[in-house]
């Protein structure tokens, strides 16, 4: 007999590449992923990874056992989701995953009212720029900017967030556009289409700073930096900066809920759902 929690540990493994991966993604130490791995080895009787210096290589058998564990996973997590969902009370602890953009600019500010309308629904946001894997069960309920496209999720547009350029009232160049100096995220957001846009209209002019969220843009557009390209819904509530991008191509990202479709049905989810709906919905500039 086999120990499913060997053979998680050995997943662990094989997606980190290393035992000390492992055991950073399974919060254990080293040594248990170790042991573990040895058991299922010992309980199988064959050898499912190459231990090297600097790393851990799947065996010719570890691969094809490799492919039965991730079904075996599948099939664990889908019992959990259903176990989820068939729990009646409004109660328990839901995990959303949002773009930081969304979290403490806009639904941190709402949840005083989540609790006094669902008061033993533990609602846990984690700001994560990153996709999460809703069928891993890394979130409950997911928001991201680009429509996801997860095999057995239910996906639905709830808003489109719109951008412009924003400056402090008494930035030094403010009059003198051709004199604009642009604040961008760094080299690893190349490819993210707000850096694009924003690339585009800055041209030939410089790049004063790179900083890696919008929160960070804000502060800096607010201490007269130089110009940021922010979520119009941010930009418009500080009575400190003005719109500059009357002339720039208009440039906006959808808004997208996404969840398990085990547990669109669950009422805690429902209720956490309803609630990111609502307060998108409620935001003048975050209309779908």
């Amino acid at each position: 007999m086999t120990d499913w929690e060997d053979i998680r540990h050995f997943l662990a493994v094989a997606e980190c590449g290393t035992l000390s991966g492992a055991a950073r993604k399974l919060k254990v130490d080293h040594a248990t992923v170790s042991r573990r791995l040895a058991a299922l080895e010992t309980a199988l009787d064959v050898r499912l990874v190459d231990r090297l210096p600097r790393a851990c290589r799947l065996t010719a058998i570890g691969e094809a056992v490799r492919e039965r564990a991730l079904t075996m996973e599948a099939g664990a997590d889908g019992i959990a989701r259903l176990a989820k969902a068939a729990h009646a009370p409004l109660a328990g602890r839901v995990a959303v995953s949002a773009p930081p953009v969304l979290v403490a600019p806009l639904l941190a500010r709402h949840l005083t009212r989540f609790r006094d309308e669902h008061p033993d629904i533990r609602l846990s946001l984690a700001a994560q720029g990153e996709q999460v894997s809703l069928s891993r069960r890394e979130a409950d309920v997911a928001i991201r900017l680009v429509r996801p496209d997860e095999a057995g999720s239910v996906t639905r547009k709830i808003g489109t967030m719109p951008f412009g350029l924003y400056a402090h009232r008494s930035y030094s160049h403010l009059a003198a556009p051709e004199r604009w100096q642009f604040i961008a995220f760094d080299e690893a957001f190349t490819d993210m289409p707000q850096q694009q846009w924003l690339l585009g209209i800055a041209s030939d002019r410089p790049i004063v700073c790179e900083l890696n969220y919008i929160s960070e843009h804000l502060i800096a557009a607010r201490a007269g930096v130089g110009v940021a390209g922010l979520p119009r819904f941010l930009g418009e509530a500080d009575s400190d900066l003005v719109r500059v991008d009357k002339n720039a191509p208009s440039f906006s990202r959808d808004i997208w809920l996404i969840v398990h479709h085990d547990l669109r049905n669950s009422r805690p989810v429902r209720a956490v759902m309803d609630f990111v709906a609502h307060v998108v919905a409620e935001e003048a500039l975050l209309k779908a």
